[in-house]
């Protein structure tokens, strides 16, 4: 199973394919999709990038309680683990 800092690691590699300009960026948990310039149609490949990877299906309305990449990456890593 993995790990949350790895689940924060392929949200943040889902963001650098789909944010232009993001290639040096390290992400942190503290890290806003809108602030690093993700519209709502980005955020949202961005999360159903990771939800195909990680083999999950998450309800759009779960999704947006999470204010920042580190809350993004807890909700997915809880996921896992009930699955």
């Amino acid at each position: 199973m993995m790990t949350k800092a790895q689940i924060l690691e392929l949200i943040g590699k889902s963001a650098r394919e789909i944010i232009p300009g993001l290639e040096g960026h390290v992400f942190k948990e503290s890290d806003q999709l809108t602030e690093l310039g993700a519209n709502s149609l980005d955020r949202a490949e961005i999360t159903m990038m990771v939800q195909e990877s990680l083999g999950l299906t998450v309800p759009r309305v779960e999704l947006s309680g999470a204010k920042n990449v580190g809350d993004l990456a807890e909700l997915f890593f809880a996921k896992l683990k009930a699955v």
